[in-house]
């Protein structure tokens, strides 16, 4: 894995974030990329990623030392700035790179042409599949009565800190209620099923409650109390409690569910709610993002806090494909969203094949070959939904534990470079079992009965072990 992953054309790039020489020897990029690589490839935390390469002499030669040591590489939290440091770019491009060394080490056989496909020979070759996804972030379900609730407390806190630096220059401390406030939210909070009127009351208390907290701000600013007295943090967390404010006050006096850039975490608030319609799920809170894939290596093609309609990316994923190949692809294999005239107009003028039904009424009677054709496409497209699943499950899509919006785009971008890489790994493992009857013939026979008997989850620790 080491041998695949191209250290030294990017150092130059991650050198970038220290223009200065002043102040401590920086961590090299290899460092930085595969201690970020071990957390993701091992799904565990932050402190637990350095214990492990402590502990272990392959994960320090992983990430460039060339003996072993038993004193920890760095400090924990020295992975938050890794992940600031490598943008999602960066990774982008290390994955590119990454996956043109796979596929010269491990290279795909061709498929073979119908006779129909070799009467009509074309320079595409190829298919490539194409989704999107939500991958939800760590936060709490939320609610207009829960959020306005933190965001009083949050108020409560500001008071408390901007009166403590004005103490003996005004006589009384403002009052906010905050026992009657934090009773009036419970009264309804605990109800499991509370009417629509008493969930209308109880949010027109609270934000009353923080539109007196928020006079109060202004009034001990007024009196000489600075903002220099609040951290960074809390200034941010201020300008964002200002802002929900703002929002849920306009849902209230319009009687509105939605607003333009809502704000659904005091924490995040770059996090949108991104609705899917899932069965189960029909609105997710996170990043939507785009993804393609090919000969069984997945891409992150685009990456966006907002809601956005994937069917517009068709165009660049295939532009992309043919930068990276030199070459369009025979087919795309997509769902009904990407479907559009406008793609289908494009992909026919570029010899591409686009999956699916033509559009308007379906004939009367449809041919053998074009449900055969029909089923088939469906089943290529499962690649790039057990790529999704894979992401979810085994890695950390399903929930993303990065706070900040920078962070969490590189967290995800990882999880695609490592997929990539274990995906290379299973290839390499089921060459080595097929040519390994060459070499000893019984054991390998006997390897290759256990593997061919083995269930889903045998062959998954025979991969693991060796």
């Amino acid at each position: 894995m080491a041998q695949l992953i191209p250290w030294s054309e990017f150092e130059s790039d991650y050198a970038e974030n220290f223009p200065t020489e002043m102040g401590a020897p920086a961590k090299s990029f290899r460092m930085a990329l595969g201690a970020l690589i071990i957390k993701e490839k091992l799904g565990i935390s932050d402190i637990e990623t350095v214990e492990q390469i402590r502990e272990n002499p392959y994960l320090q030669y992983f990430i460039g030392q060339s003996t072993y040591s038993n004193e920890p590489p760095f400090d924990p939290s020295l992975l938050v700035h890794f992940r600031q440091r490598i943008s999602a770019n960066l990774i982008k491009k290390v994955n590119e790179r990454m996956v043109e060394k796979m596929r010269e080490t491990t290279p795909v056989p061709p498929e073979k042409k119908k006779d129909s496909d070799a009467k009509n020979e074309s320079p595409n070759q190829g298919k490539l599949i194409i989704d999107a996804t939500c991958t939800p972030a760590d936060i709490s379900y939320p609610t207009d009565l829960g959020l306005l609730n933190k965001a009083r407390v949050h108020t409560e806190k500001i008071i408390d800190i901007l009166y403590k630096s004005l103490k003996g220059k005004i006589n009384k401390k403002p009052r906010t209620y905050r026992n009657i406030a934090r009773k009036d939210y419970l009264a309804v909070a605990k109800q499991r099923r509370p009417k629509r009127n008493k969930k209308i009351q109880a949010i027109k208390k609270q934000l009353q409650y923080i539109k007196r907290n928020l006079a109060h701000i202004e009034q001990l600013i007024e009196s000489g109390a600075t903002l220099q007295s609040l951290t960074k943090k809390q200034y941010k967390t201020l300008l964002v409690l200002t802002e929900v404010y703002r929002q849920q006050l306009w849902l209230f006096e319009n009687k509105k569910q939605s607003i333009e850039d809502r704000i659904v975490s005091l924490s995040q608030p770059h996090i949108r709610p991104i609705v899917r319609g899932k069965a189960g799920k029909p609105v997710e809170f996170g990043a939507k993002l785009s993804a393609s894939c090919f000969e069984g290596y997945v891409f992150l093609d685009r990456i966006s806090w907002d809601n956005f309609n994937e069917s517009g990316d068709l165009k660049a994923q295939v532009e992309a494909f043919k930068s990276y190949t030199g070459y369009y692809p025979e087919s795309v294999h997509a769902d009904r969203i990407y479907r559009t005239r406008e793609n289908r107009a494009w992909c026919k003028e570029r010899g591409i094949r686009l999956s699916g039904p033509p559009l308007g009424r379906p004939p009367a009677n449809v041919s053998k070959e074009t449900k055969k054709q029909a089923l088939e496409d469906e089943r290529i497209r499962n690649a790039i939904e057990g790529k999704f699943g894979q992401g979810k499950r085994r890695f950390s899509l399903n929930r993303v534990m990065a706070k900040l919006d920078n962070t969490a785009q590189t967290a995800i971008a990882i999880t695609f470079l490592v997929m990539n890489l274990s995906t290379w790994l299973r290839r390499v493992f089921c060459v080595f079992l097929c040519h390994k009857p060459k070499i000893t013939p019984v054991y390998g026979l006997m390897i290759i009965k256990s593997y061919n008997w083995a269930t889903y989850s045998q062959q998954k620790v025979m991969f693991r072990r060796a």
